[in-house]
């Protein structure tokens, strides 16, 4: 069973895809995607990283055992098992066909039509309206193709699947309407039957399709564009074309969106997002800085070095400490799925990593098991309310807001920090945790 890490961005489609892999085969991936463990745009420019992966390019993965490789769909084949892969000869040449056909049908047109909707391409209609009937193409072999298939290799879900629905994502998401889907109702079936199945749920979440085309908009296209410095003296009037003699459109068309480096920009701009307000603005400064803690609780001892820096440095009047339990626990059966159900909320939370902290634990066994946990938030409010992108699952959980001064407090830090203890308040053994950092 492949084990290792994961360097990506927040929401890196491509990763996704050795992501649900890894949830149907077992493998352990620790993803690294955020400071201070990986920072995109800086971790993968260092020597150390470039020895590892030339390219730079991201998703990677480094195994546990020293091994590395790049290219998403090589990782996501290489943490996959046999049953997502291909069981014959024929069937996992079918796999790669479906893989190369995303890659070469999918991604170009679809990055096309949906980069100027997110304000991160220049809009160009022609090169807009060549990509749409590119994917109305592709959505009527995959219709043809499904009309009497549930999936797009053999009787089960296998990489192709995998890979070709996390291709088509963004457009399903953004730009493919009601209208524009209808004559295509294999693709939906088949579609929402894998986005519905716990392994995808547990890395993408709940995927709500798209009710109106998203157009493009001029105004947050230019607010994505870096600030150019003014020049240092101005162009003589007669120097200046006037609109006439400006470019023609075809001269201005954006180059191919199928090219790698210029998919890596538009989706490096897009996760960046500089212009989005950090919903902690308004909280007052404070002297606890979360990532010293961090770094002591990752890399020295839990009991004598990161807890005694955690209170030693914890001010209670800018953070606050909760404590957190699942609502249904009659609901979870095989504790593998539980496990998906905290990675899949961590997942989902990636950009409240900076201000948050916590220790979620899976307490039994196989249909008799209960998950609670210990978070800690900047504010002294639930910091899921601050943000709608952070309130997918939060209200499965039950929360209590903590005394620090009390020593219920100490008591279920120390436990959950640590992973040991006697975990009174749950009356079930402890199974496995998971860190959100």
């Amino acid at each position: 069973m492949a084990a290792g890490t994961l360097y990506t961005y927040p929401e890196n489609w491509r990763a996704f895809k050795a992501l649900i892999a890894a949830q149907y085969s077992g493998a352990k991936i620790t993803v690294h995607c955020t400071p201070p463990e990986f920072h995109f745009g800086q971790t993968n420019k260092t020597p150390e990283f470039l020895k590892k992966f030339p390219l730079g390019k991201v998703p990677a993965f480094e195994g546990d055992d020293g091994f590395l490789v790049f290219e998403s769909n090589a990782i996501a084949y290489y943490v996959s098992n046999d049953a997502l892969r291909g069981v014959s000869k024929e069937s996992a040449a079918q796999v790669i066909q479906w893989m190369n056909f995303a890659d070469s049908e999918i991604i170009p047109p679809a990055s096309t039509w949906v980069f100027p909707t997110l304000g991160i391409m220049q809009y160009n209609k022609q090169a807009t309206e060549h990509a749409k009937d590119d994917v109305k193409k592709v959505l009527s072999i995959l219709n043809e193709h499904l009309m009497t298939r549930t999936f797009l290799v053999g009787d089960r879900i296998s990489l192709a699947d995998v890979t070709v629905v996390c291709s088509l994502l963004w457009i399903f998401k953004q730009v493919l309407e009601p209208s524009f889907r209808q004559p295509y109702v294999n693709v939906i079936r088949w579609f929402t039957t894998c986005v519905n199945q716990p392994q995808f749920k547990a890395v993408l979440g709940e995927v709500k399709l798209c009710e109106k085309m998203a157009q493009f908009d001029a105004k947050k296209f230019a607010e994505m564009q870096p600030k150019k410095e003014a020049p240092k003296k101005e162009k003589p009037p007669k120097e200046q074309k006037t609109p006439k003699e400006a470019k023609p459109p075809k001269e201005q068309k954006p180059k191919s969106a199928s090219e790698d480096e210029e998919m890596d920009e538009c989706e490096k701009a897009l996760n960046a997002e500089p212009k989005s307000k950090d919903p902690f603005a308004h909280l007052p400064k404070s002297a606890f800085i979360m990532d010293e803690f961090k770094r002591k609780y990752s890399n020295e001892d839990t009991l004598t070095v990161a807890l005694p820096h955690f209170w030693e440095h914890f001010d209670k009047e800018g953070w606050s400490i909760w404590y957190s339990e699942y609502k249904y626990p009659e609901d979870l059966t095989q504790t593998f799925m539980s496990c998906n159900l905290i990675t899949g909320m961590f997942q989902r939370l990636d950009k409240l990593r900076k201000n948050a902290f916590a220790s979620v634990i899976l307490f039994g066994s196989n249909n008799d098991s209960t998950i609670s946990g210990i978070w800690v938030f900047r504010g002294h409010d639930l910091a899921f309310t601050l943000s709608e992108d952070w309130q997918i699952d939060y209200e499965s959980y039950s929360w209590r807001k903590l005394d620090p001064d009390s020593e219920e407090c100490k008591t279920l830090v120390k436990e959950y920090f640590t992973w040991e203890g006697e975990f009174k308040q749950v009356g079930k053994p402890f199974n496995q945790g998971k860190i959100f950092k």
